[in-house]
Order: structure tokens, then sequence, then C-alpha cells
């Protein structure tokens, strides 16, 4: 693992942004919403308890999600934040054990989902030597964010989130340009643009600007994605066989999960390879 993903590694085991189930009361899979689609077999409203949640809070088809047709579930990824809530928010008290406080559990588990990603970007930035100038203020963001996460439930509820992001979009936003600066010639820039089914075969996209780009089912085969900005962008069945995405900034799990890849694809050494990816 290199010296900057091992860095980033450690700061996201310290601040608990990876997911540990065993220590969560299911929340994702009662808090949120979905509805019946090539994602999800059936439709869900907030709040209700999915059909496949087992009384110990475990998923009853875990190993079959994609083909009973629940492929969403695998892609998601709440980044820790399920156990913060269950058990620091809420102090090891679940929902069915106390049914008057699920209702606050479940819209505290939706603010906290959005700090720890935030945590997650803050994490990464702070991983990059290049960003070293703005450092201190990612810094001071994470600490605030941090403790945040740490506050009492009322309080949780009441964050301006939106607000939050602002602030953060803007050092991240310095970040990419600090990163993207060392990549010589001339990047491209596709922030937010419409890329569904794009062919992409190949294309050097190293330090590009793709904030934000639908790249759904896109056609991304042996792509030169490094140092390319990946923060939001849509990957839902891009197909990343042998692309190479290592050494791109703020690409997360759950957009890994979401895509199509092969044994050939090269990701950054915090992330993981998808089970569903083709061995070739």
């Amino acid at each position: 693992m290199s010296q900057k993903h091992q860095a980033s590694s450690t700061e996201s085991d310290r601040l608990g942004l990876r997911a540990d189930c065993a220590s969560c009361f299911g929340l994702c899979c009662v808090a949120l919403p979905f509805a019946a689609s090539a994602d999800f077999a059936v439709d869900k409203d907030a709040g209700k308890p999915c059909a496949n949640l087992r009384a110990d809070f475990r998923c009853g088809i875990h190993a079959h999600l994609r083909e009973r047709g629940f492929s969403g579930c695998t892609v998601f990824d709440c980044l820790g934040a399920g156990q913060k809530v269950s058990q620091v928010t809420f102090g090891g008290q679940d929902w069915r054990q106390a049914p008057h406080t699920a209702r606050q559990m479940f819209d505290v588990f939706a603010v906290m989902r959005q700090l720890h990603e935030l945590l997650w970007y803050l994490a990464e930035a702070l991983s990059l030597p290049p960003a070293r100038p703005i450092h201190d203020d990612l810094r001071r963001a994470l600490n605030d964010i941090d403790r945040l996460t740490r506050d009492s439930a009322e309080v949780l509820a009441k964050t301006d989130v939106a607000a939050l992001r602002q602030d953060v979009n803007a050092l991240l936003l310095r970040t990419s340009e600090l990163v993207r600066a060392g990549v010589p010639g001339r990047k491209k820039n596709h922030r937010g643009a419409d890329l569904i089914g794009a062919r992409l075969k190949g294309a050097d996209l190293r330090g590009a600007n793709l904030r934000g780009a639908y790249l759904i089912a896109a056609d991304l085969t042996n792509a030169d994605l490094r140092t390319a900005d990946l923060i939001g962008v849509d990957f839902r069945d891009a197909d990343l066989s042998g692309a190479d995405l290592t050494g791109s900034i703020f690409l997360t799990q759950s957009q890994v999960n979401a895509a199509k890849g092969n044994g050939a694809t090269k990701l950054p050494p915090a992330l993981t390879r998808p089970a569903h990816w083709s061995a070739g």
C-alpha cells in the first residue's frame, strides 16, 4: 500500500469510517426507502424494516442479494455511520427495544451518513502531499465534523448539512486543483457532464475533472483515470474492466461497487475489488 493510502486508511480507521454491520441495528435496512427497480425487487417506505431483516439485525439473504434482486443493497456503504448512531449516539439502545427512539434514530442516521462521507473525503485530502498548503484548514474541518458526529441526537438532527457540505466542498475543490496541477498537459473538464453510455474505451482521463459526471453504463475499459477527480461520479453499470484508477481522488467503495470491472482493473489500495466483478 502506498504511503498516501496507508495514511488515508489509518485516518479512516481512527474515525470509524468502515462499516461494522455487527455493531449496527440494521439502520440502512429500516431508515432508508427504496423503490422496485433493477436495484430492488420490491418497494419499501422509509422507517419500515425490510422483510429480509432478521431479529438479530442481520440480512437473511445477504449472500444472495444480487440473485434475489437486491443489487442496490450491495452498492450501499454507510461509511460507519450505522454503528456510530447505534453505539455512540443512542448508547447501544436499539429501536426495537425502545420504539419511541426509532423516528429520531432514523433521522439522525441520514445526517450521520452524510457527515461520515465528508470525513472520508477530508481524510483522503489530508493524505495528499500536493494539498499540504491547505492541510491546516482540512484538519480543522475534519476535527469540527468529527466532534459533531459525537454530539447528541438533538444536535445532530438539527445540523445544517447543506451548509457544511458547501464549506467542505470548497476545500475539496481546492485540493483537487492542487493535486491535478501536477499532471502535465491539458486536463479534460467533464464536471457534471452527461456521459451516460459514453464510449470512452482506452480514453486518457489523467487529471480530468469528472466531479458529478453521469457515467452510467459508460464504456471505460482500459481507460486511464489516474489522478482524476471522481467525487460524486455516477458509475452505475459503467465498465471499468482494465481501467487504471490508481491515484484517482475522492473515489469511494460505493462507486466501485456500482460499476463493472475485472481482475485487470487497477484500484486505489484503500478500496476492495467487488465480489461480483469478473476475474478475467
